[in-house]
């Protein structure tokens, strides 16, 4: 067995019934428990079976499709992140609960309150994915016509998790002493008001939850884009990513945690976990008829629909075995910048038409697909571990639940016998797992010093 002591951080990324857009269709998904609490435990035991570090639900405020038709070929129920981690972590015990939280249609005090709960409940167990909404439909669900512009997005979002953070840090640690001789619940010196004034949130605090079990709970973040990457070098604790290559990956996390000392912090502050679309088999045989299955179940407009969304641009008028059309010029991007380059890269790099490239986003839907038996999948995360392009990966199957069955019976064993992945949980957090620093009360650091 090859030791080695750095190891693999894993996610496993729970898009209900599957990643792949016709996910619901495969002979083995069981879409009709979608909405099924009991389902979803089993998914989470799994994973936590396994040894995952976290299960992860990303989350929108819109149904995905404008057109009616892709509406009713595709999944639009999802359950709110709060809630379902919530009930979650009552039937498990070690995986991490990581939810999507959008920072343009929230606000940041309902954000802080609702993280330290449920890390509460799970005795230190919750993340926030940090990201900003981007499409048109979701703006007019929030009393919107228009989204924010990406750049002012970005600048919300910076504020907005400067404001979270501060009202985790409203309450020292000690705060709580249930003194009841001397009838102190709380001692009120070492709870304290934020006094945020910005430009787009003004919150006096403090928080009416005490500070949760983890100080913070981790921080995720999904952006690529150059505000993105600023923002995660400055906030993140952990990205999900997108890369096709070694060598963009690579740079990315070069780039990235070059970024980080300017704000005092140290790469190690900071795990990136790009996204894994597995295609697993027994043979190479068998996991290329698994691929070219879920080829097959995709209706045509409903992958018209996906891709069109991705890139901002309605494809539906232009012929599906063509190329893409002439694109708008990045900085003309107004939805997700770091997903429509490395689409169109992906385009003009291997001559794809249409359909192609719907068929080959139509699971991963812009991370990376890796195909092949338990040991060759193995062998692709493991080189991109040990060459400067990922600290770990969030797995994305392509249908549920054979698909997390898949990889925690047949590649995770592959991962622990190299030495690439834990076989008993370490830590009792899901920060102590991630092997992430408690953080420091930067508030109360802040306080002593104007005493």
């Amino acid at each position: 067995m090859t030791i080695n002591k750095r190891e693999m951080k894993l996610g496993a990324f729970f898009m209900i019934p599957g990643h792949h857009v016709a996910a619901w269709r495969h002979p083995e998904a069981e879409a009709h428990h979608v909405m099924t609490f009991d389902f979803i435990k089993r998914l989470a035991q799994t994973a936590e079976r396994g040894k995952f570090d976290m299960v992860f639900l990303a989350d929108g405020y819109a149904v995905r499709a404008k057109n009616q038709k892709v509406v009713g070929q595709t999944v639009n129920t999802l359950f709110e992140p709060f809630t379902l981690l919530s009930a979650l972590s009552s039937v498990t015990k070690h995986v991490g609960l990581a939810g999507t939280v959008s920072t343009t249609y929230n606000e940041p005090f309902n954000v802080a309150r609702k993280f330290a709960s449920l890390d509460h409940l799970s005795d230190g167990r919750a993340a926030w994915n940090v990201v900003t909404s981007n499409t048109e439909a979701e703006a007019r669900n929030f009393n919107q016509d228009h989204h924010l512009l990406h750049s002012k997005r970005y600048e919300r979002a910076e504020e907005f998790v400067d404001v979270v953070t501060k009202l985790w840090d409203s309450w020292e640690d000690e705060a709580l002493v249930f003194d009841k001789e001397s009838a102190q619940f709380a001692d009120s010196s070492k709870i304290h008001s934020i006094n945020h004034k910005g430009e787009w949130f003004s919150v006096e605090g403090p928080l009416n939850v005490s500070r949760p079990v983890q100080g913070h709970p981790v921080v995720i973040q999904a952006g690529s884009s150059e505000n993105g990457k600023e923002l995660a070098a400055r906030t993140a604790e952990v990205i999900f990513t997108a890369w096709q290559t070694l060598e963009e990956a690579q740079e990315f996390y070069s780039d990235v945690k070059g970024r980080m000392a300017k704000y005092g912090r140290t790469p190690d502050e900071l795990k990136i976990m790009p996204g894994v679309f597995p295609v697993i088999g027994r043979t190479e045989e068998e996991a290329e008829k698994n691929k070219a299955l879920l080829e097959e179940l995709i209706p045509e407009d409903a992958g018209i629909a996906l891709l069109s969304g991705m890139i901002s641009v309605d494809l539906s008028g232009y012929p599906v075995d063509g190329p893409l059309p002439d694109l708008p010029e990045l900085d003309q991007v107004n939805g997700g910048k770091s997903r429509f380059k490395l689409l169109k890269d992906l385009a003009d790099r291997e001559g794809l038409t249409i359909r192609k490239l719907y068929q080959k986003i139509a699971g991963a839907r812009g991370h990376r697909e890796i195909k092949g038996t338990p040991e060759q999948i193995a062998d692709q995360m493991q080189e991109w571990f040990e060459n400067g392009a990922a600290d770990g990966f969030n797995i994305m199957p392509p249908y549920l639940p054979g698909g997390l069955d898949d990889f925690v019976d047949q590649v995770i064993p592959v991962l622990q016998q190299r030495g690439l992945f834990r076989t008993e949980y370490t830590g009792s957090t899901l920060r102590e797992n991630l092997g992430l620093e408690r953080p420091t009360n930067t508030l109360i650091a802040k306080v002593k010093e104007m005493i």
